[in-house]
């Protein structure tokens, strides 16, 4: 007889236990859901549904190639990851999780990225969008759209940092060369890196071989399938957090987690901060903006924490879509955990320094508004959002053709 397997007993009962709380608590359950819908028609879909379908357009016409060629100079040396990760970095900053870990499962597909730089990509592209981070999280529940600054230099500054820290993660002989890029038997063009970039282009739309209709379609039906299981995903970690409130469950946990800020020095209060956005981030964010009787740079801090750890409704996004290749979760786990500490740390490190620039920034950033999610997507997300993948994107290229050349002058001073 085969002995059971005590993961999936513990699961589940938990579920059991789950669905016997919604069963109690039946009108708390159904606000929550409706919340969780919310946030996601609101926030979530008009964020992540245009990229998403984008980025599977530039995928199958090339376009990711073409900059995956041109990046490599500075990716490679780096982050141990092909240059295509280069614009999986810039379109994942641009648009929040978890576009970046559904384009990294495809590329992992089409044997672009080995397992260790794909679990390297995912582990520190996985951001917030800068939407939600301004919009939402400095103006609306901060009422400070000065914190921004802050925010956004800890929360993407150290996901930079742990992408250095996490190339030291896999083997050291694994990696892909530069002309994986190029498919086919035909061997790759001699030239310079630009004609390099156009042919990787040519060949990847050649293999693709799909019409531009069908391309779209596709595009379309995946994205509205991605966006919906995300939503799934948010209405249940709503419901979860609601009734274990209900229940009492979370009066003991904020209690244990009271208990380990006193001791480490930090103010108590911020415990409902850290454990509504240790599952969600919505809720951790507008928790850490309401915290009362605490100085603001604390209240910064753990909302830089809450951005950079995600929440687990953002761990299970990733999950769902990384289950169906060999990318592993504890390394996205440890990263989340590192990108946390270091978003945490470096506002505490840049508080100071740039205190008087939060007396006289501009205060006339708007504030998202929740309930016009179209209004939203159109006068904030999508420009804006365009806006720092074309700025993300112009620095990389930048920065890549200051490695190319030097590379070459390193090259011809040998020689």
């Amino acid at each position: 007889m085969r002995a059971a397997n005590p993961g999936l007993l513990l699961i589940s009962l938990l579920a059991a236990a789950l669905a016997g709380l919604i069963l109690v608590y039946p009108e708390p359950s159904l606000q929550a859901s409706l919340r969780g819908i919310s946030i996601w028609w609101d926030v979530l879909f008009p964020a992540l549904f245009p990229f998403i379908v984008i980025s599977e357009l530039m995928l199958g016409i090339g376009i990711v190639h073409f900059f995956g060629m041109l990046l490599d100079p500075m990716m490679r040396p780096l982050f141990r990851i092909p240059g295509i990760g280069g614009f999986v970095m810039a379109i994942g900053f641009a648009s929040g999780y978890p576009v970046s870990a559904r384009m990294t499962a495809q590329l992992y597909e089409q044997k672009l990225v080995n397992r260790e730089e794909g679990e390297r990509l995912v582990a520190f592209t996985t951001s917030s969008d800068p939407i939600f981070l301004i919009g939402a999280v400095s103006v609306g529940f901060f009422h400070n759209a000065a914190l921004a600054g802050i925010l956004a230099s800890a929360h993407y500054g150290s996901a930079v940092l742990v992408g250095l820290i996490m190339r030291f993660h896999g083997r050291r002989s694994a990696g892909n060369n530069p002309h994986q890029l190029y498919t086919g038997a035909k061997p790759p063009v001699r030239g310079g890196i630009g004609r390099q970039a156009f042919e990787a282009m040519h060949r990847a739309r050649l293999q693709d071989g799909r019409p531009l209709s069908v391309m779209v379609t596709q595009a379309l039906s995946s994205g509205l399938q991605m966006s919906f299981i995300i939503g799934g995903l948010v209405v249940f970690f709503s419901v979860v957090m609601e009734v274990m409130a209900s229940a009492g469950i979370m009066t003991y946990i904020y209690a244990g987690v009271q208990a380990l800020l006193h001791s480490i020095g930090l103010p108590a209060v911020l415990s409902q901060a850290i454990v509504n956005g240790f599952f969600e981030v919505t809720l951790g964010a507008k928790a850490a903006g309401s915290a009362p009787g605490i100085s603001l740079m604390y209240q910064a801090a753990i909302a830089a924490w809450v951005l950079s750890w995600g929440g687990m409704s953002v761990h299970a996004q990733i999950v769902s879509l990384l289950h169906h290749t060999p990318l592993r979760y504890w390394p996205f786990a440890a990263a989340r955990f590192i990108h946390g500490l270091l978003a945490f740390l470096l506002v505490l490190l840049l508080w100071k320094p740039l205190a008087g620039w939060l007396d006289t920034a501009p205060s006339s950033v708007s504030a998202v508004d929740m309930a016009r999610p179209v209004t939203s997507w159109v006068r904030y997300t999508l420009p804006q959002a365009f806006w720092l993948l074309s700025g993300t994107l112009a620095a990389l290229l930048a920065l890549s053709f200051v490695f190319y050349f030097i590379r070459a002058c390193m090259k011809r001073l040998r020689t």
